[in-house]
């Protein structure tokens, strides 16, 4: 059986601390939250924060956005990657920090001048802000795990207020989104290569009231049912 150091090894820096923790109590394939990790290393003001930097190693973790039978404060260990608590294995993967204008012009250009997280333009206005906050397009790096089970960081372009939600811990499982294109039918697949040749797709009236409808709070989707309900008869 492999042996591994305590987790409440002081000594330890706190990002082997959350990794050792997570192997020999959470085990993969099994959930936990950040309260518990918290107060499983209370003298650690941010080992959340640290835990989150094991992604960069190759640990991988589901959130409620991937898993819905997660809780929203539900974390599943899904994979162990490196053994940070070995000397050398805990450096960070190397990408360069600095982006030239021409770079920078590149990636706009490539993503139509789009944010690729919530989809909004530059200069337009968030639909929820009123009409008094443009957008800001910047340039971040998104962590890409390859069907190969390589990851790299690649460029893409993101609006300030998506980079200030969480755009940092995004990341993508091209292999996954690869493997639900081969699920779709025939028919499926040659819609979804329409919109991949438009970069874009249009909303029917149905699909634009459903987005609107589960947003509502629960007194106002009471009210609607109704409405639609007395409606149909």
């Amino acid at each position: 059986m492999e042996e591994f150091p305590s987790f409440e090894d002081k000594k330890l820096g706190s990002m082997a601390r959350a990794a050792l923790w997570l192997v020999t109590v959470v085990g993969e394939g099994n959930i936990f939250t950040k309260a518990q990790l918290r107060e499983a290393i209370p003298d650690v003001a941010q080992i959340d924060r640290r835990q989150r930097d094991l992604r960069d190693h190759g640990w991988r973790f589901d959130t409620s956005r991937d898993d819905p039978s997660l809780r929203q404060q539900e974390q599943r260990f899904v994979a162990r990657g490196a053994d940070v608590w070995i000397p050398g294995k805990s450096k960070a993967p190397k990408h360069k920090s600095g982006l030239t204008a021409a770079q920078r012009a590149k990636v706009l250009q490539g993503d139509n001048h789009l944010c690729r997280s919530c989809g909004i333009g530059a200069g337009e206005a968030y639909e929820d802000g009123g009409g008094l906050e443009l957008s800001k397009l910047n340039v971040s790096r998104r962590k890409v795990l390859h069907a190969d089970g390589t990851t790299e960081y690649q460029l893409v372009t993101e609006c300030k207020r998506c980079g200030i939600g969480g755009g940092a811990d995004r990341e993508v499982d091209l292999g996954a989104l690869l493997e639900l294109a081969e699920n779709l039918s025939s028919l499926e697949r040659r819609l979804f290569a329409k919109w991949i040749g438009s970069d874009q797709r249009s909303f029917s009236p149905l699909e634009k009231i459903w987005g609107i409808y589960r947003t509502l709070p629960q007194e106002s989707r009471d009210a609607m049912a109704q409405a639609i309900g007395d409606m149909a008869d």
